[in-house]
């Protein structure tokens, strides 16, 4: 046994003064994510008195450990929605469901346009996609910008924080042992009564914001002739969702006969369903549509810059989880978190909650908490598809001015940070605080 488990409370300080230091760091200081992660790493090792021979090893192993897994998904699904960006697919569903419910429900419209925009494209990709539809459709219509603009990023943001095959809910899966598939479909019976209470219900109140957006943002859109057709675009954005929500059902269903077992395992692997989106999407999307070959390759290929620093950040987040295992601080906190009069699903959303509020970043918030709670999981018993969604929820909780998500949507639409901290800010805190009441109500049916 290690001398620090013979002290729990010098175990519990250097857990804080961890999280405390990886805050400043990375908030104040603006550290690079990976450099601050392995720095704290270092420091809290060595303040566990692991064996100096063991810590860059303990460390190294966090990093190939949590990226080895994921680097491959990450890639396909980055490729994947920036081809359904470049082609128009993101357009297409946004102007059909528009179409569909009419002027009067335009927010029930913007919100599933975010949501099923959401699932195949990173946040920030999203955001800048979408923002000229808005301007469109506020001069068409003569509606509040912010009214428009908040069920659409509010769907945007419960994809981002809830659903794979998103960075952050992507990572913590296998840190808690859960299944990808049924996060999945957990997270979406999560995220829509979510979407539902932050997105159109919430945007009601918002009415009364004036926006004075910078025509720099007003961008033009591409016309319905240059668009892939509707059944394309949706049938192809949702088929991740599609291919992995199916095969875990079949798979959970028992209806595979038992020699055919390992070939539904291999075809339900998450990158193997991502491998096979994303080359149906090169043919509907592309190829079909009279696309290059090789132009669609380096187009899709072109978003791997935007998925390396996530990476860079769960790689840094893997090096931490493995000193705090590996150091026994890990399971020592697990004892203890696990006696604490608070249901583990409101510990794991509020540590997330915590960290998301003081550093910023959704997905470091969400890897740190998980590292954190990930011993509680195993203590408790607690459903770990569930606890995912917690900490999800929690990593959205109230951002505000360090976050990047914040200063977009200000400089976007023109805003004060008043206007701002009103409607994006408890628009945030909204989808945190709900979607935590409504993984604690699905607890009480799986």
């Amino acid at each position: 046994m290690t001398p620090v488990l013979n002290d729990p409370n010098w175990a519990l300080f250097c857990v804080a003064a961890a999280v405390i230091v990886l805050i400043v760091l990375i908030a104040w200081l603006k550290i690079q994510p990976l450099i601050a992660f392995v720095v704290v790493s270092i420091g809290a090792a060595l303040a566990l008195h692991m064996p100096l021979d063991g810590v860059m090893k303990s460390i190294e192993k966090g990093v190939g450990d949590m990226t080895g897994s994921l680097a491959i998904l990450l890639a396909l699904g980055a490729m994947f929605g920036k081809l359904i960006a470049d082609s128009g697919a993101a357009q297409r569903i946004a102007r059909s469901l528009i179409s569909l419910f009419g002027a009067n429900r335009m927010s029930i419209a913007l919100t599933l346009t975010g949501f099923i925009v959401g699932i195949p494209l990173f946040y920030n990709v999203g955001f800048v996609l979408l923002v000229p539809l808005i301007f469109s459709l506020m001069r068409q219509s003569g509606k509040p910008l912010v009214w428009l603009a908040i069920p659409l990023m509010c769907g945007l943001s419960i994809a981002h924080g809830f659903l794979p095959p998103h960075p952050s809910p992507t990572a913590i899966v296998p840190m808690f042992h859960a299944d990808l598939g049924l996060t999945l479909i957990y997270g979406l019976i999560v995220g829509i009564p979510t979407l539902l209470v932050a997105g159109p219900l919430f945007a009601m109140t918002v009415k009364g914001i004036k926006a004075n957006p910078p025509e720099l943002f007003v961008a033009v859109q591409k016309s319905d002739a240059e668009l892939p057709g509707a059944f394309n675009s949706f049938l192809t954005a949702l088929l991740p969702v599609i291919l992995l929500a199916g095969t875990t059902i079949v798979t959970m269903s028992g209806w595979v006969p038992k020699p055919y077992a390992p070939l539904m395992a291999f075809l339900s692997n998450p990158s193997i369903v991502m491998l096979a989106a994303l080359i149906i999407a090169c043919v509907t999307l592309g190829l079909a549509r009279g696309a290059n070959f090789r132009g669609l390759m380096e187009n899709s290929g072109s978003a791997l810059r935007e998925i390396a620093p996530i990476l860079l950040i769960i790689a840094g987040a893997g090096a931490l989880k493995q000193v705090l295992v590996d150091s026994g601080v890990s399971a020592l906190l697990g004892t203890m978190l696990a006696v604490l009069p608070v249901p583990p699903l409101v510990l794991g959303w509020m540590m997330a909650g915590i960290i998301r509020v003081s550093l910023g970043s959704a997905t470091v918030a969400g890897l740190t908490a998980a590292g954190l709670v990930a011993p509680l999981v195993a203590a408790t018993g607690v459903n770990p598809n569930l606890m995912v969604l917690a900490i999800g929820a929690g990593s959205l909780m109230f951002s505000h001015v360090n976050d990047s998500g914040f200063w977009m949507f200000k400089e976007y639409f023109g805003l004060s940070i008043k206007d701002t901290l009103r409607s994006w800010t408890l628009m945030e805190g909204l989808v945190g605080i709900f979607g935590l009441i409504f993984v604690l109500i699905l607890s009480h049916f799986v």
